[in-house]
């Protein structure tokens, strides 16, 4: 219950030691082809990504579906409410990149998709698959609690807003915090949580496992989506409305 509550008041949660050594292992070696038969420019820093498919490369997508995390994810959802994705984001951070975010930013604004509607999803997880314990080591930024201040701008200004501001809605931001942790453990974050690429002054390449996934019947109801944050989130409207020491109305 304590993870629900967090991530309805946060946005986030963050899961140490979800998916177990042996697959974060078996993924690190397919990530390591990935590289050697498409190597970074050799001036690339910062983000370098690459975007295999669930099925091309099964130990990438075992990272979710082969280990606990997405019925962890679906504890925030509802047991069978989600789809496995069919694509793995592969994000490299690679030092020195001296960067710091300005702001924040919303996924799936881009060249419209055919129906002509934005790229939304229910959530994203991310999984590790090397430490960052520290800060400015490629970590991801996050804005906590943006998710319910988007919901409240697209009530206000409909959820066309979302390609009117390029993915970039002017709403008040709070202090960032940078994505801390160690190999195997996951994030789980809404679609709404603002976000963004941070900089790498480590000396190693950032390696994370990224995984955009949706709701069954989402693509029907995305602008209701961005309106109301818990719409597809059984688990948490349950937390919401029964917080810890206070039980059920019985009928």
């Amino acid at each position: 219950m304590g993870h629900l509550r967090e991530f309805a008041e946060r946005g986030f949660v963050m899961v140490p030691g979800a998916v177990p050594a042996r697959l974060v292992a078996e993924a690190s070696q397919v990530v390591d082809g990935l590289v050697a038969a498409d190597p970074p420019a050799p001036d690339v820093r910062g983000p370098h990504n690459y975007f295999p498919t669930a099925a091309a490369a099964p130990s990438l997508g075992a990272l979710l579906t082969g280990s606990g995390a997405f019925a962890l994810a679906e504890t925030l959802t509802g047991p069978g409410t989600l789809v496995p994705p069919w694509q793995v984001q592969v994000a490299l951070n690679i030092p020195p990149f001296p960067h710091r975010p300005g702001m924040h930013h919303l996924d799936g604004v881009g060249p419209d998709l055919p129906d002509g509607r934005p790229g939304t999803f229910t959530l994203l997880a991310g999984v590790l698959l090397t430490d960052q314990p520290d800060d400015d080591g490629g970590n991801l930024w996050v804005w906590p609690g943006t998710h319910l201040t988007h919901a409240e701008y697209f009530r206000t200004h409909g959820p066309d807003a979302l390609i009117a501001a390029g993915g970039y809605p002017p709403i008040p931001l709070p202090e960032p915090e940078q994505i801390r942790g160690r190999a195997g453990d996951l994030l789980l974050a809404h679609y709404l949580l603002g976000h963004n690429i941070g900089g790498n002054t480590s000396a190693r390449t950032r390696r994370a496992a990224y995984y955009r996934i949706k709701r069954h019947g989402h693509d029907a109801r995305w602008p209701d989506v961005l309106r109301d944050p818990w719409l597809e989130y059984d688990g948490i409207r349950a937390a919401v409305r029964n917080p810890p020491g206070r039980h059920p109305r019985r009928q």
